[in-house]
């Protein structure tokens, strides 16, 4: 099953939920509009659109998500390496690796999460 897509506005929210999940959606909606300066109706707009990708679930006005900052994560990492780089993982770590300076404790994460 592949990850519903997940808008950049729509992130935002879901961080505030994967930090304070499981949460009723009018505390939910307090956080929104605090964070995010996100009006109640808004949060609600944005509640039901996720629950219907299956991103979250509203039960009994409690909210979680169905799909974890990870998993979203690597969805959008795929779709930019598929879109941008004609999936070659090669060629999106040598972009990211010649865009910045690496520390070399930066390196040395890198090389050890690549021989795992």
């Amino acid at each position: 099953m592949s990850t519903p897509k997940i808008f950049e506005s729509e992130y935002r929210f879901c961080l505030i939920l994967w930090e304070c999940e499981p949460i009723a959606s009018g505390e939910l909606s307090k956080l929104c509009a605090e964070k995010l300066g996100w009006s109640k109706t808004t949060t609600y707009t944005v509640i039901k659109r996720l629950c219907d990708r299956g991103v979250i679930k509203n039960e009994n006005t409690i909210v979680s998500s169905l799909v974890s900052k990870e998993e979203a994560q690597r969805s959008e990492i795929d779709e930019l390496v598929e879109k941008r780089f004609d999936g070659s993982l090669p060629s999106f770590i040598a972009a990211f690796v010649n865009s910045k300076r690496l520390t070399q404790e930066e390196i040395a994460e890198i090389k050890k999460i690549i021989d795992s």
